[in-house]
């Protein structure tokens, strides 16, 4: 899915950093002092929800500080990557696929004192799927034909086709109790904490919630603190005014706390892929060999290095290790300028080409594009930077596709199945693909799933349907004193309610 700048359509910046620490498998580990089950955690971030309302346009900002904090689904993505039971406490699936039958979990309250019933459930999927929606999860669930709630603690929900996704998909439907009112400024969810106060350009206070029917959280409350801009929210850290960043964008930063014991960072996996975007509707992009030679003619590895100075990793497809069905392609791009040569003269274009590249104005779009210039101009091909706003290229290229080229990240998990919509905006089309896709999510196990992507995707990467750049860093700083926090972040989620303070 594409996650957005505009109400989850367009991919924000979904960063965080790479180096020493614990590595990308979940939380990370941290003083061997006692932790204080009172402290409040100091959180600094670049991303501040634009509302209260992941169904109306809240933002990454939004997921980042509620989900799994104050709202919680049927289903919880962990760190890792897996989907566990959360309010589901267990469900049925019919032989056909089409129906899912979910039993709610008992003794669940919402901050206001409300019990949790399955009408609750009923109301919290179906404003996700309704018209007006504007959740990034809404097209996933276009399957969901009904919806109904039988009983108090039971949910049937019947589906148009199968769907081996769809408890993954749940996952990210916030479960909100049906009476509540003004979501866009406050809320009335079942997880851990509840919120305190939204102090907007400032800070957003959550509180734990007495009433939680699980665990208790590790800390006394944690206040997300906002920031414009990365050296202010650098120098928070450095004067203690925040605990951790979850999102440090500059790899010059790295130099203030490496080698600092008051300070650590991890290493996670993002879910964040640099991509060129191909209109491969339109000449010369139409044609395989072409793509291939510009992906042979960009040295990703340099590139990777000028703009995160040896942060983040090279990928060769659309899906980032945390899928299920990564596989290492990244000598299917390999840089090789005289490959790329041989490749654009059998296509037709042995003297090059001149193309329009439509590039975001925010970092680090604009280096990206003069970057790629440069790299082209060695076989012939003219590039034309076209700088545009996110706005603009929602409506440009996402929108009109009226476009050759652009540059653009995808933020989420689990995203190659976009590959297999030839409407999506590059209008990438092969049918062997689109099939690949539709029979993975028809399948009946997650085996013959994860073996239909991986054909997919390594189809979809010999084809160059897209040149992969890079996958952003995921690196987290924190003071030495904190533990349990999430190293990940997939999809934005930031579980604060295992982070102690010791």
């Amino acid at each position: 899915m594409l996650t957005s700048k505009f109400a989850g359509v367009v991919a924000a910046l979904a960063l965080a950093l790479t180096a020493c620490g614990s590595g990308g498998g979940g939380t990370s580990t941290g003083s061997s002092a006692a932790p204080d089950a009172g402290a409040t955690i100091e959180i600094g971030s670049l991303y501040e929800p634009q509302n209260l309302d992941n169904t109306a346009g809240g933002g990454q900002g939004v997921t980042e500080a509620f989900n799994g904090n104050v709202y919680e689904g049927l289903f919880r993505l962990t760190d890792a990557g897996k989907v566990e039971d959360l309010l589901a406490e267990s469900h049925e699936v019919s032989d056909d696929g089409l129906t899912y039958t979910f039993r709610i979990r008992q003794g669940v309250t919402f901050h206001s004192g409300k019990a949790l019933t399955a009408a609750d459930v009923k109301n919290s999927i179906e404003r996700v799927v309704a018209e007006d929606s504007q959740s990034a999860r809404k097209s996933n669930l276009e399957v969901i034909k009904s919806v109904e709630a039988p009983d108090d603690r039971t949910v049937v929900v019947k589906l148009s086709d199968r769907s081996i996704s769809l408890t993954y998909n749940l996952s990210y439907v916030w479960i909100v109790n049906t009476a509540a009112k003004d979501l866009a400024t406050g809320e009335d969810g079942t997880g851990p904490y509840r919120l305190e106060a939204w102090k907007r350009g400032s800070t957003l206070s959550l509180e734990p919630f007495p009433g939680y029917w699980g665990a208790k959280p590790a800390n006394g409350g944690v206040v997300f603190h906002y920031f414009t801009e990365a050296t202010a929210l650098n120098n928070a850290l450095l004067t203690g005014a925040v605990d951790i960043v979850t999102s440090q964008q500059s790899p010059d930063a790295l130099s203030q706390f490496t080698g600092n014991p008051d300070y650590k960072i991890s290493d996670g996996h993002s879910t964040t892929k640099l991509l060129l975007a191909f209109n491969d509707r339109k000449a010369p992009f139409d044609k395989p060999e072409v793509r291939r030679a510009v992906a042979a003619a960009i040295d990703d590895a340099k590139l990777l290095e000028s703009v995160w100075a040896g942060h983040g990793s090279l990928i060769g497809s659309m899906v980032p290790p945390t899928d299920p069905w990564y596989e290492d392609l990244t000598s299917l791009d390999a840089y090789d300028v005289e490959a790329a040569r041989k490749q654009l003269a059998e296509a037709g274009y042995a003297g090059g080409f001149r193309f329009t590249l439509d590039t975001p104005n925010y970092d680090p779009h604009p280096t990206a594009a003069t970057f790629i210039k440069g790299e082209l101009a060695k076989v012939g091909i003219t590039v034309d930077i076209n700088v545009i706003t996110a706005d603009e290229w929602y409506t440009k290229v996402y929108k009109n596709r009226d476009f050759a080229a652009t540059l653009q990240e995808h933020v989420n998990d689990r995203d190659v199945v976009w590959y297999g919509d030839p409407d999506f905006y590059w209008g990438y089309d092969d049918k062997q693909v689109t099939g690949w896709i539709e029979q993975a999510e028809r399948a009946r196990t997650a085996e013959e799933q994860t073996e239909l992507l991986k054909k997919a995707n390594r189809r979809i990467a010999e084809e160059a349907a897209s040149d992969w750049l890079y996958l952003y860093p995921q690196i987290v700083v924190a003071s030495s004193k904190l533990s349990g926090y999430p190293v990940n972040g997939l999809n934005s989620q930031f579980y604060a309610y295992g982070i102690k303070k010791g």
